[in-house]
């Protein structure tokens, strides 16, 4: 038998890498918008220290500022980098003017500068200048090309951020479908984006689907909040929340022309903290619960209900206000830190903190003790409602922690078991009250103590039973249960890996 001690090094290089691997997969699908419309930011160097101590691991600009790129050197954060709209008409007419931008603004940086993807043009098609459109796709092709000359092809890839308005119709979700008037010009970008396995990038904004249905259950829609849901017509799937109504419309329009192979990216998405008196949603306490329970739900890696068992990649608009921008002043209240880097409010980014609550409560600092307890109903109740009554519990700050993975409620790994752990914790910290185990009528008062094994629930005194742990999983895990068990099966392999190649290094 080898000494296993002779084996040391290779064995500590390969706990440090799977758990390297799994701690980064987390949380790569969390980005920001880094918009630079303004007189007051930091500097660069600075801003790559304050990224560096939140969870954000891709950061999308708009142009290729080379101060900026250099900064985030070395720091393993994504790059998204953007050619402006004025620089199409050039890069589509000379395919050297195109190899002349990669060598100037990729080749020098990468890769200790992890540029991942290159926006040629931002909201082309929403010009609606004609020319323009036409030279989208040459433009595209020649940066492609010159990437691939520079043996970046499949390394850095090339797409376009659209508009929602490339939608014609987007409710329900399952009737969506692209512009007849644009669906040539789609048609042949897909193509090419599908030949180089490139994302469709879109900018959905549940804050201006509010503003256009400003009432309270839109609201408590658009910011992931507990609601009744809204059941698409076509499909029969109840959603819970505007942005994976948004996004999986978006997956129907591709669908429906045979493009479901395409991923898609959400380029833009957030919610501003002031505008004028006359906007209707801005405000801190809104933008705190729909960016955080963005975080929560991109995180709980559940996807959409078209999408399920991956989170879609997606930044957040913006990482600072834009000052100079014109319109509103909601579109220059969008930022979640301010030029001296404090937080606007906390969004749950930094790497030691709890995920924000949402305005309605603000919970005590431990759990109250009461002879009942909050679980689910046992019959009724869709998976959808029991991942959003999971999102809304722990984004109240209270500690999920026993149910993430190795947490002593973690198995079994489903919707229905987690979400009874978080509703019924969020039910004894926020008070005992029957109205905080209402969940929009999803949920009920036991006597019965659902703790099993190791697993103890907040509730009431020793003489209560524990029940057996399968009697928590009565409601169907169909679905979404599936989605929260992709990253654990994902986990364990790796897990698996590594005790096989410990135990052949040990004979």
């Amino acid at each position: 038998m080898a000494s296993l001690t002779s084996h040391l090094p290779i064995f500590l290089f390969l706990f440090l890498f799977l758990t390297i691997l799994i701690s980064s997969e987390s949380q790569s699908f969390i980005g920001v918008n880094y918009g630079q419309v303004a007189d007051n930011l930091p500097p660069p160097s600075a801003t790559a220290k304050l990224l560096q101590s939140t969870s954000i691991k891709q950061v999308r600009l708009y142009g290729s500022d080379p101060d900026v790129i250099n900064a985030l050197a070395n720091t393993g954060i994504g790059i998204v980098i953007g050619i402006a709209n004025g620089d199409i008409p050039s890069l589509a007419a000379d395919p050297n003017a195109a190899a002349q931008w990669i060598n100037s603004h990729v080749v020098p940086f990468y890769p200790s500068s992890k540029i991942t993807l290159i926006n040629v043009g931002n909201e082309v098609l929403l010009s609606n200048e004609q020319g323009l459109i036409s030279q989208l796709l040459p433009a595209m092709r020649n940066v492609q090309s010159a990437l691939s000359a520079s043996s970046l092809g499949g390394k850095v890839r090339v797409s376009t951020v659209h508009a929602m308005t490339v939608l014609s119709q987007s409710d329900p979700p399952s009737s969506g479908r692209f512009n007849p008037g644009m669906l040539d010009v789609l048609k042949d970008l897909l193509a090419f984006q599908r030949d180089n396995a490139s994302p469709f990038a879109v900018n959905p904004y549940p804050f201006f689907a509010y503003q256009s249905d400003p009432r309270p259950e839109t609201l408590e829609f658009c910011l992931f909040q507990p609601n009744a849901g809204r059941v698409d017509s076509g499909s029969g799937i109840k959603y819970m929340n505007m942005f994976d109504a948004q996004v999986d419309a978006v997956k129907s329009a591709l669908n429906a022309i045979g493009f479901n192979d395409i991923d898609i990216l959400v380029a833009e998405t957030g919610w501003p903290y002031h505008g004028d008196s006359n906007e209707v949603g801005p405000s801190v306490e809104n933008a705190k619960a729909y960016n955080g329970n963005l975080i929560q739900h991109l995180r709980s890696m559940v996807g959409t209900p078209l999408i399920p068992g991956k989170p879609v990649e997606t930044y957040i608009f913006a990482l600072y206000d834009e000052d100079l921008k014109p319109g509103p002043a909601s579109e220059r209240s969008f930022g979640l830190f301010k030029p001296d880097l404090s937080p606007t409010y906390d969004a749950g980014l930094s790497k030691s903190s709890q995920t924000p609550s949402t305005p309605s409560v603000t919970p005590s600092p431990k759990p109250t003790t009461s002879s009942k307890w909050c679980v689910p109903k046992t019959s009724g109740v869709s998976d959808a409602q029991l991942q959003a009554n999971l999102d809304y519990a722990c984004g109240h700050g209270i500690d999920c922690s026993p149910i993430q993975p190795g947490g002593a409620c973690f198995d079994p790994n489903t919707v229905a078991s987690h979400a009874a752990y978080a509703m019924n914790l969020y039910y004894h910290t926020v008070g005992t009250d029957p109205i905080n185990c209402d969940f929009s009528q999803t949920a009920t008062l036991t006597s019965t103590n659902p703790s099993y094994n190791a697993c103890v629930y907040p509730g009431g005194g020793s003489s209560s039973l524990p029940v057996a742990a399968t009697k928590m999983n009565k409601i169907s895990n169909d679905g979404f249960s599936k989605v929260r068990t992709g990253s654990s099966i994902r986990n364990k392999i790796l897990v698996y890996m590594f005790l096989f190649l410990f135990y052949s290094l040990s004979l």
